[in-house]
Order: C-alpha cells, then sequence, then structure tokens
C-alpha cells in the first residue's frame, strides 16, 4: 500500500509539472502571436506591405 501511494504522489507530481509547462507554451504562443501582428501593424502603417516583406524570411 504504501509503494503505491509513493507511485500515485510521484505521477501527480509529475502531471502537475508537465500541466505547467503545457500552460507556459501556450502563453508563450499567445504572446508571440501578439508581438507579430503589432509588429506587422505597425509595419503597414509606417512603410506599406513593402516594409512587412522586408522583415520576413524566405
Amino acid at each position: 500500500m504504501t509503494n503505491l501511494i509513493l507511485f500515485v504522489n510521484a505521477f501527480l507530481s509529475y502531471l502537475l509539472i508537465f500541466v505547467l509547462i503545457v500552460a507556459l507554451v501556450i502563453v508563450a504562443c499567445i504572446i508571440g502571436v501578439k508581438w507579430r501582428k503589432s509588429k506587422d501593424a505597425k509595419a503597414a502603417l509606417a512603410g506599406g506591405a513593402d516594409a512587412a516583406d522586408s522583415d520576413t524570411t524566405a
């Protein structure tokens, strides 16, 4: 019984860490998309489509 409790405790600890890492990745992706859209909007206002095309790599 003690081994089962230790296993469940370790499993839940790793599950919690996994959930936190996934949440951080999702937040980072959302922030990255917002920053990219903001940069593209500023480039479109500043110099039109030419400025936006020069920032991307092919």
